[in-house]
Formats: C-alpha cells, structure tokens, sequence
C-alpha cells in the first residue's frame, strides 16, 4: 500500500524525532529535551546545526534553546555562533549521581553506627511530601527498630523527616503543612505548626533532630542531613530504638555522632554543609 503524505518521514529527520512522540506526551517539552540530549551528544553546535540534527525547524529550535538559556540548561557563545550545555544540566545530573551514590557512600557508616550503638541505623531521604528509607543496618539489641527498605513516614513525626524540613525555608516548610497538614500519631506528635517551627530552629541550633516518641509510643530517633555539592539536604542518617536505651543525658553525645556520621557521607559524595540553615527565607 502507498504511504500518504502525511505519514512520510521529512528528509534528513532522525528516526527517534520528537514529533513522532507517543501519544498523550507534550511536544514542546519532548522537543526540548530531544534537542538538550542531541547538544549533550555533540558537545557544542551552531543553531543550524543542531536544527538539522534534531530534525526540528530552525525556528523552533532557537525558541527551545533562548528558553533553555534562560534557565542556565545551555549556554550561548556570542564569538562563535556555538550553543554548549550549562551548568544547570550539570546540576540536574549530579543530582541524581549523587542521590544514586549516597546508598553506597553510607553503607559502612551505618555499619559502624549500628555496631558502636547497638540500635538500628537509617537512611532516608524526602520524596513526595513524605520520608523514604532506602537503607538500613540493623543493630544487635534484641528489640529494635526495623524499617524496610521503600518504607514511608511522616516528615514532622520522625528524625530524619524534621532533620530535613529544618533545612528548608520557612515558605517551603509552611507550603509542606498546607499540602501535608500535621496529623497526630501519639500524644507526643507535633500538630501545631507554631511548636514544628519552634523544634526546627532547636533542630538547627544543635545539628542533629529527635522524634522524642511522636511516631511511635516507646521509640526514639536521632538523625542528621546529608548534603551534597550545593549544600542541599538530599538525604538524612538516624539511628532509632526504644526510648528506655535512649534517655536524655545521652542524646547530645548520639546526636554528634550522627552528626558526624552524616558529615562523613557528605563529604564522600563531594557535598558541603551549609553554615547556617534558610529557615528564614
């Protein structure tokens, strides 16, 4: 059967163009991305160039690469006529290099916590409004805490949860309560918003956040944010057990160690800890 017109392929267009998308996708976003994969393939490229390689109108290929500009995810040499990636891909990137390469990074740490601790270590990080723990290294007390891998929780009701909300700006911290609300779990819980504030700002002072039972009647936690490259909490350690093994002359002396256990994974993944949290912004 004769192909029509209308189905031809343009000439010189490359199999995978983005105008043969499937459906229900945005073609002006898959062409972005189609054209910022095809710069990062060839390195560098005039717009004519990078036109043709994407099989796109030189038109629409320059509105994709002036918007993309705008956002640092392409940069433009005015002396060559050439378009480069930006740093803002880098950013996006390592992101995800980074949040990849925490798992690894803490393994022994947490290994090494659990052993000197004896109670449970965790790693979690903020997905969706919520914790996820992602790894974990079991303690040797024979009543522990266990949370399997994929687990979510609660931000305002659990160590790791609070040690990330506390490096958020205020503005980030209040849109999470209208989204999230603070619902009770024990009478411990924090369900008003003036005390959640109130226990970040102790959170940033001293470096490392507790969930004193609000999660869990019996259960404590001890936790600290991990950072990466541009100071962003992109995960949080803990070590968590039974209140009766965590009483309250020794939770500064845990909390520097997991202070400094997460200090030790940031460094690893090449992260930098911010001096002082943005709560005020």
């Amino acid at each position: 059967m004769a192909t029509g017109v209308g189905q031809r392929r343009a000439r010189g267009r490359p199999r995978s163009s983005p105008d043969e998308a499937p459906q229900g996708t945005v073609q002006a976003l898959d062409r972005s991305l189609y054209l910022l994969r095809t710069l990062a393939k060839t390195g560098s490229g005039t717009l004519t160039d990078l036109a043709l390689a994407a099989g796109i109108p030189a038109s629409t290929a320059h509105r994709i690469l002036a918007t993309l500009q705008k956002h640092d995810f392409v940069e433009f040499d005015t002396t060559t006529q050439a378009w480069t990636v930006g740093v803002e891909t880098f950013r996006v990137g390592s992101a995800f290099v980074q949040r990849t390469n925490v798992v690894d990074a803490s393994r022994d740490v947490m290994r090494q916590l659990a052993d000197d601790l004896g109670e449970t270590a965790n790693l979690g990080l903020c997905h969706a409004g919520a914790v996820v723990f992602i790894a974990q290294a079991e303690g040797h007390n024979p009543i522990r805490a266990f949370f399997r891998p994929g687990t979510r929780g609660p931000l305002h009701a659990s160590g790791i949860g609070k040690a990330l909300l506390a490096t958020m700006a205020r503005h980030e911290v209040t849109a999470h309560l209208k989204s999230e609300g603070l619902p009770a779990f024990t009478p411990k819980t924090l369900t008003a918003p003036s005390d959640l504030f109130a226990e970040l700002e102790r959170i940033r002072s001293r470096g490392y956040a507790l969930d004193d039972e609000e999660r869990y009647l019996g259960m404590r936690c001890v936790a600290a944010p991990v950072f990466n490259t541009f100071g962003e909490a992109v995960a949080g350690l803990s070590v968590s057990g039974p209140t009766v093994r965590f009483p309250d002359e020794g939770l500064a002396e845990v909390g520097a160690k997991i202070r400094r256990a997460a200090l030790t994974v940031t460094d690893r993944i090449g992260g930098t800890a911010p001096s002082a949290a943005p709560m005020g912004a």
